[in-house]
Order: structure tokens, then sequence, then C-alpha cells
């Protein structure tokens, strides 16, 4: 995924505009696992890798710790989305032919300059 949204989402729709490749989902939205949040597929999301400097969700964003580091959504982490789509927290998108979309049907880019420990942590995008 790269990063996630908390449950400190104010649901103010800051974010969801700004992202380049649409992972982004509302509330309302029936593919989102979360009740009153928005969500970030991780299977979608490029952390804005050749997009911009950094994650333009969380520079839209108003909310301090909103949008948090993830681990990277490559082949190293499958277990952990794997595992984490089991629990709900993630609904990683499920291809006809392909089966779920995990990191090995499609690893998306990452921020190398960030620290496993940052993504472990679930740090602040922001800071």
């Amino acid at each position: 995924m790269a990063v996630m949204i908390t449950d400190e989402c104010i649901s103010c729709d800051a974010c969801a505009p700004e992202c380049p490749v649409a992972a982004i989902l509302d509330a309302a939205n029936e593919k989102n696992p979360k009740d009153d949040m928005y969500y970030v597929k991780p299977e979608s999301c490029v952390e804005c890798v050749g997009h911009a400097e950094a994650p333009r969700c969380a520079e839209a964003c108003p909310t301090e710790g909103a949008i948090v580091w993830d681990m990277p959504f490559t082949v190293e982490f499958s277990e952990y989305y794997k595992a984490g789509h089991e629990a709900g927290v993630y609904k990683i998108r499920e291809h006809k032919s392909k089966g779920l979309m995990l990191p090995e049907v499609k690893s998306q880019p990452f921020s190398a300059q960030i620290t496993s420990e940052a993504r472990e942590s679930h740090a602040n995008v922001s800071e």
C-alpha cells in the first residue's frame, strides 16, 4: 500500500482528488472496508513515485496523523498484505483470472528512502 489512512481521518475529501492513480476510496464506496473514513487501495497506491516528490494525499490532508506510511506493496510483503486482507484490514481487489491482486501479481513502486522503521511504526507521512 505504501500509505494508509488512519482513524484520525475526518473524511474531508481533500486527499482523494489529489491521488494521481485514483487509489483513495471515500467512505461510501462499496469497495472500502472502513466504515466511516477514506481508504487507500494497497494494490493501487504508488506513493506518488513518478508523479510528485511526496505523496500528494498527505500534502493535501489537513489532519495530522491521518495519513501514515505502510509497507511497500512488493513481493517481500505479500504475506503481510494477504494476512491483512484476510483480517479485513485491507480489501485487495480480486481479478477474474489473476486472483487476488497481491504483489506477486503486480507490485507497486515505493519511496526507497523511507525506512522500514517508519513504515512498521506507521509514521506520519508529513513528518
